[in-house]
């Protein structure tokens, strides 16, 4: 009981950091997305920690924060259909994929550190994938003839530093003894 009421908050504490470092902008984009200050990083440390299924259930309660901070703005005239599609490819599924990032938690510490860029990749192919579907009209709207490349260009300036911000984070982390024991690393 001991082990589960920790977990839970421990859980909640990384839940509420994440949100809060969410805030801290660094750069913000004109159709969403931004650079943050390291705020996937609570719940890569709780993938860590306590194994992929408690970093999946944390990413999927930090992806509904998300969406309930900033998803409702999309309010640009979407169909429900076109909104639904939004809210699971902007918002449910890439905030909880970083759920995954102890995946490779057995193979020590390049094993975390693969899981977060992993993880990163993931939510920069969610992201993408919306914005060459969804979005694909405002790619000509900007003079690109393909909304693919617009997509890759769009997402990759704000997931690109993520992903490397983040990964950073996560091996400096990793080789300091108290993150050593933060993450429960042999």
């Amino acid at each position: 009981m001991k082990t589960k009421i920790e977990k839970l908050t421990v859980s909640a504490v990384m839940i509420a950091l994440a949100t809060v470092l969410s805030m801290i902008t660094v750069w913000k984009m004109p159709y969403g997305g931004s650079i943050t200050l390291l705020s996937m990083v609570p719940i890569v440390l709780v993938s860590v920690r306590y194994g992929i299924g408690w970093g999946l259930c944390s990413g999927f309660l930090y992806s509904v924060i998300q969406f309930a901070q900033d998803g409702f703005a999309l309010n640009w005239g979407l169909s429900g259909t076109v909104w639904i599609v939004c809210m699971l490819f902007d918002y449910l599924f890439p905030f909880t994929l970083i759920g995954l990032a102890g995946i490779f938690r057995s193979k020590g510490r390049i094993g975390v550190i693969v899981g977060t860029a992993m993880v990163l990749v993931l939510r920069f192919a969610s992201h993408f994938t919306t914005g060459f579907t969804i979005w694909a009209s405002t790619a000509a709207d900007y003079g690109f003839a393909s909304p693919a490349l617009y997509s890759l260009i769009y997402n990759g300036q704000y997931m690109l530093p993520e992903l490397i911000f983040t990964t950073v984070a996560v091996a400096i982390i990793c080789f300091i003894p108290q993150g050593k024991r933060l993450m429960k690393l042999k």
